[in-house]
């Protein structure tokens, strides 16, 4: 039977096959006698207070009744809920370490289409559930739940300042006014479609919205990070200095700058990599990113004295590297960015107020600090109808990787990477200019068909 949680929770079609009121409902339960555990949990029973969990969601129709279905499951469990409402997904995460609660639940299906939703769980402070814990939550969906009576059974009340406790977490993150800029932001009619501007206002700057209507029906829909379309437009058209675009539980943001041009997290990441690291606050002069990093990433590091780690992909197994490392940035190319002096999940907003700061701080526009790195072309093939499995270990077609590594020298990169869903081999090539990176992938795409036909 495939395991439940994905790679960042349970998510599914919303009232479909998985994702049902019932299936919240149990996983709420289970999650009340899983997440309950532990010193944390202890300390708050000593003291004669109830376990206490977060709840939010982003502003799709379907979160309205799973939200319900889980508020009802904690609370029947003897857990008090304090409901946050419609909130960015690293702003839940943030208010469970603020208020010391005992775990932290957010119905969000990220940048999916609006029918789609999920469930994702915080530990006490804030942090993603390891996979062992989360499997433990899938086998209690079995068991027997917590089944209080009386006063036993927990309250659920609206956490009135959640939203403004999370703005001023955000403003004192950084240390200059954004006066005198004029940024473009994009809530993707989703969770920060008020909170963004609202910090980056309150921060000073001038701000241009769009994508900030959300009505349940129409997050992400043509608007937000991946559709970059809109923000550019309006970023020329107003003149703006650059512009953000979140996605629908603005955990991640990418930037255009005022040329119309993307800066995707690759580029954002280099940019606070070597801000950070002029002013001291790069650990270890370390960056952590993922397999599908650009090259371009990889050489601006070395040329800026700053180490890079790589990790699988998934924003998961990079906060595992930095939290295991101690280290404080890191991400993903799709703008999934984790600076953890601040934050204990990748932060859309926060990482487009720490991005202001520094074109205020350095007086150069979002395009010149994105020339940092160079963007080498890269083409990605999906290859199906092979035998994923067999890719780990194949001499053949490792050796056949190799030569075309070879060939490529210092400006190119051959990655292969099977699916983890499918009976795919992803090809990735990146090289010095796009003919060159397409030539190579499908001749490298031909390879792992002749190799791993079924």
């Amino acid at each position: 039977m495939p395991r439940l949680f994905g790679t960042d929770g349970v998510r599914g079609l919303a009232n479909g096959e998985l994702i049902t009121a019932d299936l919240a409902l149990g996983l709420a339960q289970a999650a009340a006698v899983v997440l309950t555990q532990g010193r944390h949990a202890e300390e708050n029973r000593a003291r004669g207070r109830r376990p206490r969990a977060v709840l939010a969601r982003d502003p799709r129709v379907s979160g309205e009744f799973i939200g319900a279905a889980v508020a009802a499951g904690l609370a029947s469990s003897g857990i008090d809920v304090l409901d946050a409402g419609v909130i960015p997904t690293p702003a839940a995460a943030y208010l469970v370490a603020d208020i010391g609660a005992d775990f932290g639940v957010m119905v969000s299906a990220s940048h999916n289409p609006m029918p789609d939703n999920g469930i994702k769980f915080f530990a006490a402070g804030g942090t993603k559930l390891p996979d062992e814990v989360e499997d433990r939550i899938e086998a209690a969906m079995a068991a027997t739940h917590l089944l209080p009576t009386g006063s036993g059974v927990g309250r659920i009340r609206r956490f009135s300042d959640a939203e403004d406790r999370y703005v001023l977490h955000l403003l004192g993150s950084i240390d200059v006014s954004l006066a005198g800029l004029h940024v473009v932001i994009d809530g993707a009619n989703g969770a920060a479609a008020g909170v963004s501007p609202q910090v980056f206002a309150d921060a000073g700057a001038r701000v241009t919205v769009i994508g900030a209507d959300p009505d349940g029906l129409n997050i992400n829909d043509g608007v937000g990070s991946t559709h970059l379309g809109h923000v550019r437009d309006a970023v020329l058209a107003a003149g703006a200095d650059f512009g953000i675009a979140h996605d629908g539980d603005a955990d991640r943001c990418l930037a255009v700058d005022h040329t119309g041009a993307v800066v995707d997290g690759d580029q954002i990441m280099a940019i606070l990599a070597v801000s950070l690291k002029q002013r001291g606050h790069l650990v270890e002069d370390t960056l952590v990113a993922t397999v599908m990093s650009n090259l371009g990433l990889r050489i601006a590091m070395a040329e800026h004295g700053i180490r890079m780690l790589e990790t699988k992909v998934g924003d998961r197994y990079v906060l595992e590297e930095l939290v295991s490392r101690g280290l404080s940035l890191g991400g993903e190319q799709s703008g999934h960015v984790i600076l953890t002096e601040h934050a204990t999940t990748g932060d859309g907003v926060l990482t487009a107020l720490q991005l202001a700061a520094e074109v205020q701080r350095s007086g150069r526009s979002l395009a010149e600090l994105a020339s940092v790195m160079t963007v080498y072309p890269q083409v990605l093939l999906n290859v199906d109808g092979v035998d994923r499995e067999a890719l780990d270990g194949h001499e053949a077609l490792r050796a056949e990787v190799d030569a075309f590594t070879a060939e490529l020298g210092d400006t190119g990169r051959v990655l292969l990477r099977p699916s983890g869903t499918e009976p795919l081999v992803r090809v990735m090539v990146e090289a010095a200019d796009a003919p060159t990176a397409t030539a190579v992938a499908e001749r490298l795409a031909t390879a792992v068909r002749t190799h791993l036909s079924l």
